[in-house]
């Protein structure tokens, strides 16, 4: 019971001196450790267990997939990156750097400050078509 009231009240004036950042982050670094991904400072990041160049066609499907027009591809052995924008004109971008033959870390940021709703969408959208191999 005192280990609890002290953890509250710690918690509590970390919240007040770092307007609740500390705890975001905390929160999201132990959210990636248990599903494999974080939303950080307006950006969805994840590492999936395939190659650059299956993430890179599964990106590519997930933004045919919901229509977001592709405005900008780039792409070499090590790293790729595409801009597209929807509906509202909002710039979506992902960013793929290869970890290694069979692990690929993708990066979405939605707009200036990000979208952590449609983040995900789109890598849910991604993550489809690596289970599918499409």
């Amino acid at each position: 019971m005192k280990t609890k009231l002290l953890f509250t009240v710690l918690m509590a004036s970390l919240l007040a001196l770092t307007n609740g950042c500390f705890l975001f982050v905390v929160g999201a670094a132990a959210g990636a450790g248990a599903a494999g991904y974080a939303y950080v400072d307006g950006e969805e990041k994840a590492t999936e267990s395939a190659s650059l160049d299956r993430t890179w066609n599964a990106a590519l499907a997930a933004m045919k997939d919901l229509e977001f027009p592709v405005t900008d591809q780039a792409k070499d052995a090590l790293e790729a990156n595409l801009t597209a924008r929807n509906a509202s004109n909002t710039n979506i971008s992902i960013k793929l750097k290869n970890l290694s033959n069979t692990s690929t870390e993708i990066r979405i940021r939605v707009g200036m400050f990000g979208d952590e709703s449609l983040s995900r969408i789109i890598l849910d959208k991604i993550n489809s078509h690596l289970q599918t191999g499409s």
